[in-house]
């Protein structure tokens, strides 16, 4: 037991590179899911990570970079998927569905957390967003399907409008800290995204 315990100690000192990088972003997650922005300590991910602070230190100088970075891994590592339901209004609604499932009041707080140490570090969830890109977000896919079967005008969304209906979603739950409601839902979906959609007008 004593010899296995050792050699666990060893591999976990010897990681490199992506490996070691992944178990921090990945600890980084957990800590911020678990207890929020405010409480994350670079002490608290090392400790979960298996690794010391120093190790973070060098990679993100700051807890908003080390918690950016994770936000980041975790949207990318954990795409939303959504099929083509052969209708856009359905397929935006299953989307905001996902979004809803996944955003629990302790997650949608972490935006108003990590405001201040971003707009110090000159970042922001512009950023956040524009790394995650289309990889955590089906947007495109869903455009796309919504463009080859004639329901959306293709020169009436622009790429503001692309992004509107998660940031609609985004800004809702800001304001409540709640996830969004199915009333929510359909309001953002029937209301705003499919008539600026559909017509310049």
């Amino acid at each position: 037991m004593t010899a296995m315990s050792e050699t666990g100690g060893e591999k976990a000192r010897r990681r490199r590179g992506a490996e070691l990088e992944a178990a921090i972003l990945d600890a980084a997650w957990e800590e911020l899911a678990a207890h929020g922005y405010e409480s994350l300590t670079l002490e608290a991910v090392a400790r979960r990570a298996g690794t010391s602070r120093p190790v973070l230190s060098r990679r993100w100088n700051t807890l908003s970079k080390l918690a950016s970075a994770a936000i980041v891994r975790y949207a990318v590592q954990n795409p939303m998927v959504v099929p083509d339901l052969g209708s856009v209004k359905e397929e935006l609604i299953m989307l905001f569905r996902q979004i809803a499932r996944r955003s629990s009041p302790k997650l949608v707080r972490l935006i108003y957390e990590m405001r201040k140490d971003l707009e110090e570090a000159f970042s922001s969830f512009a950023e956040i967003r524009s790394t995650v890109g289309s990889t955590g977000y089906p947007m495109q896919q869903i455009l796309d399907r919504a463009i080859a079967r004639g329901e959306v005008d293709p020169g009436c969304v622009t790429p503001r409008l692309l992004r509107l209906p998660v940031d609609l979603a985004r800004h809702e739950m800001m304001i409540t800290f709640q996830p969004l409601s199915e009333s929510d839902i359909h309001e953002i979906v029937d209301d705003i995204v499919l008539p600026l959609w559909r017509s310049r007008g």
